[in-house]
């Protein structure tokens, strides 16, 4: 298979749309805190003003990763070996993952993404720098369990979930998430897994309220999607985006504001905002060592292993699928 082809797993409507999307922002604006799932961000601008985000002077997570990757090829090699399956869980542009599958030399990469277009391209543009290697682009809402491609059943696995995307979810979601990965990759597989560290609450918030309004155009964006796909017509010059510190929870919080009293439709429902209410569309989670740990934990994965930046505002964590127990 081509990374051109590729696997379609998305279900979407007579019109084109994707299912899950419409029916998530439906039930979301209809909540009283209106709220989106952060995976909606992933179309293809908004996967773009992501990359362009990973490049902000004030967005560390990146550079701090990329700094672990590029500092631990030896370990990794040592630590997971050769001759495994690759599988990126939201995959987007593979902008890391040279690094990790020139320490390795693994047998295949699966990327998987939520952004159909945008994974095929990046496969295609992974695949050319490294030939000899089967690149397999699955397209699929990762939440859930995945079907691989056949050509890596029999291959053992290691998950990679760069980016702390973890941080994204509620900590019930976060091990749903970990649980499915758990499935989808099966038994003897490995997960390597970026968090991101708690630290001074205003580098946090200036990484998701950068001063050239990179990270206020992406989450706009989500407006701009649901107008475009959804039949809708949210007045996105209406809204302000806003990124707070929630220290009770440990997590960034994006948020889209109503400074006015606004009503919109979408696919053919009414809704309406107060001066002030808004549209909750990310969480971005921040953990130490014993939060990451008892989620992984969670989540039915035993950590391994873990690296931290020179700085120690980012970690990788390497873990092992933990073994079925009957008894504590």
């Amino acid at each position: 298979m081509s990374p051109s082809q590729g696997i379609a797993l998305v279900s979407r409507d007579e019109a084109g749309v994707d299912r899950a999307f419409r029916a998530d922002v439906l039930q979301g604006l209809s909540e009283p805190q209106k709220a989106v799932p952060a995976r909606w961000f992933y179309d293809e601008a908004g996967s773009r003003l992501f990359e362009d985000i990973t490049r902000l002077p004030e967005y560390y997570p990146t550079r701090a990763e990329t700094a672990i990757l590029a500092a631990q090829g030896a370990e990794f090699a040592r630590l997971i070996g050769p001759g495994r399956a690759v599988v990126e869980f939201g995959s987007g542009s593979s902008l890391k993952t040279p690094l990790l599958l020139s320490a390795i030399a693994p047998a295949a990469y699966v990327p998987l993404d939520i952004s159909g277009e945008f994974l095929r391209a990046s496969a295609r543009t992974l695949a050319d720098k490294f030939p000899g290697l089967p690149v397999l682009p699955v397209e699929a809402d990762f939440m859930r369990r995945v079907e691989l491609p056949p050509q890596v059943e029999q291959l053992p696995k290691l998950g990679f979930f760069p980016g702390s995307t973890i941080g994204n979810m509620v900590a019930s979601t976060a091990v749903d998430l970990l649980r499915s990965m758990r499935a989808t990759l099966g038994e003897g597989a490995q997960l390597l897994i970026g968090m991101d560290q708690i630290k001074d609450p205003a580098v946090l918030v200036a990484a998701y309220d950068d001063a050239a309004g990179v990270t206020a155009r992406f989450n706009l964006n989500l407006v701009h999607r649901i107008n475009r796909e959804l039949d809708g017509d949210i007045p996105a010059g209406a809204l302000r985006h806003e990124a707070r510190w929630v220290d009770d929870a440990a997590r960034i919080e994006m948020h889209l504001v109503a400074p006015r009293d606004i009503a919109f439709s979408v696919s053919g429902r009414s809704f309406a905002m107060r001066a002030g209410e808004s549209i909750h569309t990310e969480n971005s989670h921040k953990f130490d060592l014993r939060s990451g740990n008892l989620l992984l934990l969670a989540g039915g994965w035993t950590p391994t292993q873990r690296w931290l930046d020179p700085a120690g505002q980012f970690a990788l964590v390497l873990a092992d699928a933990t073994e079925p127990r009957s008894a504590p």
